[in-house]
């Protein structure tokens, strides 16, 4: 009996993270509504970090752009797209917010000065609805 109640309490657990139930929005954080509009208005460079068979799924973000973070140039890409400029406001996407907080870490580590996560990712979280919930349109990218 114990031993079925502690894969049920892991399995919980696993599925938390995974949904990232947790996810709260605050400092460095922003909501997909706010992603949209700043993105739109060139306020921020909104970049979702997914793999190319996620993009296909769903879509990327209108006025995002799509660079895959296990690129091994995904640091030098991201510079690239933003000038050369490190304390640039970049913006990232995930599904869920999992990795993007965790690549946000990452690029603080390397010096980029302004990343913000947008942490209900494009399929919700503990964070919020979603990109695609939200209904923010999508491209499908090339």
């Amino acid at each position: 009996m114990l031993g079925g109640g502690a894969v049920v309490l892991l399995g919980g657990l696993a599925a938390g993270r995974w949904f990232n139930i947790g996810a709260r929005g605050g400092e460095g954080a922003m909501n997909a509504d706010d992603a949209f509009k700043q993105a739109l208005d060139s306020k921020i460079t909104l970049v979702d970090i997914r793999r190319p068979d996620e993009w296909a799924r769903t879509g990327v973000p209108k006025h995002g752009l799509a660079l895959d973070m296990r690129r091994a140039d995904f640091r030098d890409a991201l510079l690239n797209a933003v000038n050369g400029n490190k304390e640039a406001p970049i913006a990232l996407i995930c599904a869920r917010g999992v990795r993007s907080r965790g690549m946000a870490a990452q690029l603080a580590k390397a010096g980029f000065s302004n990343i913000i996560d947008v942490p209900e990712g494009m399929l919700g979280s503990g964070a919020g609805p979603g990109w695609v919930k939200r209904g923010l349109p999508v491209v499908v990218p090339n």
